[in-house]
Order: C-alpha cells, then sequence, then structure tokens
C-alpha cells in the first residue's frame, strides 16, 4: 500500500523557518548516550520517536533511524538472541498493518511484518502521527511566533464547541487496538509492550516561549493532550493484553524547556543532534531506561 508519507521533511522545513524569526542558536552536538540488551527474538514497531531522527548515526536514511535509540539500547542491554527495529519517522498504525513509502519516498513494507512466531519481545510507540502530531506541532508554534499571549492553538482546535483533538484521540483507540490484536496473532507469545510519549512543554505552568514557541494559555492545553494520547494508550494496552511503559512520568523536568544538557526533548531550535520537537540521545536514553525498568 503506497500511501503518501506524513510530510516530515516539509514540517522541519517550516519549522526552521520559524527558529530564525524566533532566534538564533548554534547547534550543538552531544555523545550519544549508551544502554543495554533483551533475550529472545525483540521486534520494535513505531513512529519517529522510536526512531530517532537527526540523532547520529543514522543507518536508515528513508526512516531516518538511529542506532542510539531506545530499541537499539535497550536489544543492546537485554541479550536480544535476534533483533528488528522496523520504526520509521512519520509512520502510523497504517504503516504498521499495510506498510507506506519512508521521507525518501521508498517503499517501506508493514512493520508487522517483522513479528515472528518465534518473537519474545514486541514494543510499540504509535499514535502521534495518526493525530496529527507534526501539524499540531507546526500550526500551534506559526500561531504563537510572534507572540505569546492568548490561547491560539486551543482556539484553533476548539472552534464550533468539539476539542478537534481528543476527537483525534477517540478515533485513534480502534487503530491503536488493531495493531496490538494483530502483532498478538503474529506472535501469540510475546511480551507486547506500549509505550507513550514523554513530556514536550513542562508538566506545569506556561512553557518558555520563545524557545518553546506555544503561547502561554496554548500551554496547558496541549500538556493536556499530550495526556490524553498516553491515557488511550495506557487504556487500550491493557484491553488487548498488552502492558503500558510510562516514559512521560520520568521525562518531568526534562522537557524543551530545559537546559540542553538536561532536556530529553528539543525544542524548536535543537541545541543537540535531533529533530525539532523529537528526542535527542539523552531522551532515547531515558526512553530505554524507563522500559528497562518496566520489563524487569
Amino acid at each position: 500500500m503506497n500511501r503518501p508519507r506524513l510530510p516530515f521533511a516539509r514540517t522541519a522545513a517550516r519549522l526552521a523557518a520559524l527558529a530564525a524569526a524566533t532566534a538564533g542558536v548554534l547547534l550543538a552536538v552531544t555523545a550519544p548516550a549508551h544502554a543495554a540488551v533483551p533475550s529472545g527474538r525483540y521486534v520494535a514497531l513505531g513512529d519517529s520517536y522510536t526512531a530517532g531522527p537527526l540523532i547520529p548515526t543514522q543507518i536508515d536514511l528513508n526512516c531516518l533511524r538511529s542506532n542510539r535509540n531506545y530499541p537499539s539500547l535497550v536489544a543492546a542491554s537485554a541479550g536480544s538472541s535476534s533483533f528488528a527495529d522496523v520504526s520509521c519517522s512519520g509512520a502510523t498504525t497504517d504503516d504498521i498493518l499495510y506498510g507506506g513509502s519512508g521521507q525518501l519516498g521508498i517503499n517501506e513494507p508493514p512493520q508487522l511484518n517483522a513479528v515472528t512466531s518465534n518473537t519474545a519481545l514486541v514494543t510499540v510507540q504509535i499514535g502521534g502521527n495518526d493525530i496529527g502530531f507534526s501539524g499540531i506541532i507546526s500550526t500551534c508554534a506559526e500561531a504563537s511566533v510572534s507572540s505569546p499571549l492568548g490561547s491560539p492553538c486551543k482556539d484553533r482546535y476548539t472552534a464550533g464547541g468539539t476539542d478537534q483533538l481528543r476527537a483525534r484521540i477517540a478515533a485513534a483507540a480502534p487503530k491503536v487496538t488493531t495493531v496490538l490484536r494483530s502483532v498478538r496473532q503474529a506472535a501469540p507469545n510475546a511480551r507486547v509492550v506500549v509505550l507513550g510519549y514523554p513530556a514536550i512543554v513542562p508538566d506545569s505552568g506556561y512553557g518558555c516561549w520563545p524557545v518553546v514557541p506555544i503561547s502561554y494559555q496554548d500551554v496547558p492545553y496541549l500538556r493536556g493532550v499530550a495526556k490524553a494520547l498516553n491515557t488511550m494508550l495506557s487504556d487500550t494496552a491493557a484491553a488487548n493484553g498488552a502492558s503500558y511503559a510510562d516514559v512521560y512520568t520520568p521525562s518531568i523536568g526534562r522537557d524543551a524547556c530545559k537546559s540542553s544538557g538536561t532536556r530529553w526533548v528539543e525544542g524548536l531550535v535543537p541545541q543537540n543532534s535531533a529533530a525539532p520537537f523529537h528526542p535527542n540521545a539523552r531522551g532515547e536514553q531515558g526512553m530505554a531506561t524507563a522500559l528497562l525498568a518496566h520489563l524487569n
């Protein structure tokens, strides 16, 4: 199934243009973090938060996948007998089930194809692109780039009395359910773990415009949306024989508003090697640590 790819590159270009209007910051590269491994065959399914776009070293340019992402760190620490990381930047639940095309326009098979009957562990981190994460971030940043006042993002997505983003989360739940049931069918004896998403904006307060150019009153709204997405993933995992690994709680205090040496997720202008509003190597290490703690 050759579907139009989520416009990751186009969104990145828009964010770069916003960055130029917001601040001039030199990019700094930090040494990627190291971690550990699992026993038996391990298959990682997911989107860009799994893949690790622009974190060195990129080993798959079509999917912008790093060899320092959390699946690689976990596989290296748990002693996996075999390891398949098929995560891909821009992926949706459809990419897991049916395949699609990557960032270079090269077709990618269904991620589910990597899940075999002898698979011991499957991790799934998906749903952000099903609700339009990249477009939400760029829309909200563009709406507030000139001023931190008001709540233009919330006003847009709740116009008419319906919260469009909460509705998108509800609509994504059955898609995630289909993914988990398909994984279970392919690997009946596997341990299946769904990961949530880490914090982008602070867990309290009104953010840090213009470093993260989200209007003050929009920050609590977007924080609520992020938590609602994680709650949906947790509930859907529990209803479908999977467990849920919370990576949001350990990321509190490590959001994009924190210093370059503390944050797990980069802001509009990355100060560590990562895509805008995506985990850096420290964030991937943090998610690996959280996942390993959950598995143990």
